[in-house]
């Protein structure tokens, strides 16, 4: 795939690795296209994994990992928060390499998964913590309130994940407080 190739060829970091993992996941049958600005490897339109390069890591993102055996415990969970997705991480081809019948195995498992239609239970959004920085704050503006719970579910969690990754009150007041607008338009934490 033409995006595919333009990706790899701009990257400088994890270069070989891509190409090793791309070359793993077109071997193991996947289609491929190229979504959220990666490499994606899709199963009868579904995604399966998904490859991305960070600082200190090039990773083979699976889409449901939670659902895997994970038998060689290799399957990382990038932060808490993270429901469904996991990463089996890599610093050096030759770690790919070393491991190239376990990738196998596993994007064998997740076709698996796909094929009989499981589906990862998201915590429901009421399960998420709010912070009390913004309990207080819909308290105190019903207009607010009411503008929250028309959000989708996902954009409510995207807001109180955002409100609740802030170490500090002033920094959560802060974050709610230029969030609002947003909010108020309808609109998700990302959205423009």
């Amino acid at each position: 795939m033409e995006k595919v190739e333009k990706y790899i060829e701009k990257i400088e970091r994890w270069k070989e690795e891509t190409k090793l993992l791309r070359k793993i996941c077109l071997d193991c049958g996947l289609d491929e296209d190229f979504k959220w600005m990666h490499p994606c490897y899709t199963f009868q339109g579904n995604n399966i994994v998904l490859i991305h390069g960070f600082k200190e890591y090039c990773a083979l993102l699976f889409h449901k990992g939670a659902l895997l055996q994970d038998t060689n415990n290799i399957l990382i969970q990038q932060t808490e928060n993270v429901q469904s997705a996991r990463q089996i991480r890599f610093t050096k081809v030759q770690e790919i390499i070393d491991l190239k019948s376990i990738i196998k195995a596993y994007i064998f498992e997740a076709i698996e998964v796909e094929k009989a239609g499981l589906k990862v239970k998201m915590k429901k959004t009421s399960e998420f913590k709010m912070p009390d920085e913004f309990k207080k704050t819909l308290e105190d503006n019903p207009d607010l309130k009411s503008a929250f719970k028309a959000l989708t579910p996902g954009r409510q969690r995207g807001y109180l994940l955002y409100f609740s990754q802030a170490k500090q009150s002033k920094t959560r007041e802060s974050r709610i407080e230029k969030s609002i607008p947003k909010i108020f338009e309808g609109k998700g934490l990302n959205d423009l």
